[in-house]
């Protein structure tokens, strides 16, 4: 009988016992164990020591695991956290002696009623916090349980940080157009608020007092309440549109239908379509049986979403600087309007007609620099790319029927039918021009501000869109309905801050300039800054009033800081 192999027995044995050595040492290196579940002190007097101690490892813990305190708890602050506490020899800053403080009432409550502030109370872990709050009021073995202490201890600071920098700095990124200077608004000025509230004892002055102070953030925050009276919120299932992945939109849209209570036999697709038909039928959406964005866009619309859009839009404020000058234009490209600010107070409101989805208005700041009585329109390579050119392919006498001449580099005029369009893609060497005149697009008055995008505001020749309730309407440019007030509001306002001596422009002679329908350019010395901005939804009468999201802006932002928010 052949013998085993005694070298190889040895080799196998060899590796288990270098494998167990190896093991036992790395076991015996490791400095980063799991904190205690359960640390029960009898004496209410010495539970705080004991609490101290645990957050101490805690939070080495959590620095060491990216802030992640348990399967469901990760803290964002860990490292502003270890400044806290080290600051404070470890010691518990929420309670004293199996008892909660006053400051940790005020947080909790405040974390409970966060969405009247347009956060998520999730993102303060209020279920984790609502779970160990309950189970020490009604069990003493919780009560008594220090290492439960020091992991709310822990949770409640981080919760105090995160909704500080939410409620001054939003949770949107800046952007190219942010106002915002966030040179002073770094951990050091965060500390710095934490131990003001601490010291005065006072989270919630602290925290409104970090809130922006402008009159349309304080009626959309003060609309909630009512809003949420009335809302039903419930999770559904939320349609991503558009989307690569067919099959995984298509399940969503079948189990946000079912949702809804209609009726399909799963995996027959024309058992779906006629579901898809009924419910386009029943919203006032073109019946197609197809999964289109208006379709998606209601399918998606609930009190839930509602909310979303109403939290990003109070963060849009956040992205302002603290203060805005004392008079200004803004326009609101969701609402279809503009106001002319002075002084706290709107002294012009007009409609306003916007660019439609595929040449949207772009978000953005300047200020009025001059005024053109009688403009032409230089078209934008924007529009003469979507639009002119695909035209002129078509039909060389397109120009012609628009109103438009072609312009070399020369000045010259071009004829359209000597150029081979074939040729061009995108860009074309001339220039599409529209004189000045009552037909022109731009109306008989333009206000020039300085921008990349090529727009303006202007008056228009389609006055006639402004009965309409949707005006996504123009090229891009900012068509004003009341432009003859803005006009004379600019000619008096430089006539105001013109020196004793100087000769200003009269509005007299702008009504001479249009009487004799002349092109002029008109200085604005006193430049007015001009704001475009994106906001969906206002607070008006203590309701909140929601406007279409027009460029799908709140959709975007949702789905991407806000899809998988939990209600509670």
């Amino acid at each position: 009988m052949r013998q085993p192999d005694r070298r190889i027995i040895s080799q196998q044995q060899l590796y288990i016992l270098l494998l167990f050595t190896y093991c036992w040492i790395a076991a015996c290196n490791n400095h980063d164990p799991k904190p205690p579940e359960i640390v029960v002190v009898k004496n209410p007097e010495k539970i705080d020591v004991k609490e101290s101690e645990l957050i101490q490892s805690t939070l080495q813990f959590i620095l060491n695991n990216k802030g992640k305190l348990n399967d469901s708890v990760t803290l964002k602050k860990a490292d502003l956290l270890s400044k806290i506490y080290t600051a404070n020899n470890f010691e518990p800053l929420w309670s004293n002696k199996e008892l909660w403080n006053s400051m940790a009432d005020s947080l909790y409550n405040f974390i409970y009623f966060s969405k009247f502030y347009g956060l998520f109370p999730s993102d303060y872990n209020l279920n984790s916090l609502q779970g160990i709050r309950n189970g020490m009021s009604s069990d003493t073995l919780h009560r008594r349980n220090a290492a439960l202490w020091a992991k709310a201890d822990l949770m409640f600071t981080d919760a105090y940080l995160n909704i500080a920098r939410d409620l001054k700095l939003g949770r949107l990124p800046k952007d190219s157009i942010t106002l915002r200077s966030d040179s002073l608004i770094n951990d050091d000025f965060f500390l710095h608020t934490f131990q003001q509230a601490m010291e005065n004892k006072n989270i919630r002055g602290i925290f409104e007092n970090l809130e922006p102070k402008f009159k349309g953030y304080t009626e959309l925050k003060n609309g909630i309440k009512v809003f949420l009276d009335s809302a039903v919120l419930q999770n559904t299932t939320y349609v991503f549109y558009p989307n690569k992945d067919s099959l995984a939109m298509v399940a969503q849209v079948q189990k946000r239908l079912s949702e809804l209570g209609f009726k399909f036999t799963s995996g027959d697709s024309s058992s779906l379509k006629e579901a898809l038909r009924k419910y386009q039928k029943q919203n006032g959406i073109p019946v197609s049986g197809r999964v289109g964005e208006k379709t998606v866009a209601s399918l998606n619309k609930n009190d839930w979403e509602k909310y979303k859009r109403i939290a990003i839009n109070l963060d849009r404020y956040k992205l302002l600087p603290d203060t805005l000058p004392q008079k200004y234009i803004w326009v609101n490209l969701p609402g279809f309007y503009m106001q002319l600010w002075d002084s706290d107070t709107i002294s012009i409101q007009s409609k306003v007609v916007i660019g439609k989805p595929l040449t949207r208005t772009p978000v953005l700041n300047s200020k009025i620099t001059d005024m053109v009585t009688y403009p032409q329109w230089t078209i934008p390579t924007s529009i003469i790319e979507k639009e002119v050119l695909p035209g002129l392919k078509k039909d060389t006498n397109y120009l012609r029927k628009k109103g438009y001449s072609l312009i070399n580099n020369k000045g010259e005029e071009v004829n359209a039918g000597s150029v081979n369009w074939r040729k061009y893609k995108k860009e074309i060497p001339y220039k599409v021009v529209q004189g000045s005149g009552d037909d022109n697009a731009l109306g008989i008055l333009k206000f020039n501000f300085s921008n990349k995008y090529s727009v303006y505001l202007h008056d228009t020749n389609q006055r006639y869109y402004f009965k309409n309730a949707m005006r996504a309407l123009s090229h891009g440019c900012v068509r004003v309905q009341e432009w003859d007030k803005l006009a004379n509001y600019l000619i008096k306002n430089d006539s105001l801050n013109a020196l004793p001596a100087t000769n200003t422009f009269k509005s007299d002679s702008l009504k001479a300039f249009l009487k004799r329908k002349e092109k002029h350019y008109i200085p604005v010395k006193s430049r007015l800054p001009l704001f475009i901005r994106y906001y969906t939804c206002e607070g008006i009468g203590g309701k909140v009033k929601f406007y279409d999201d027009i460029y799908g802006e709140d959709r975007l932002l949702s789905e991407k800081y806000f899809a998988n928010k939990p209600i509670n």
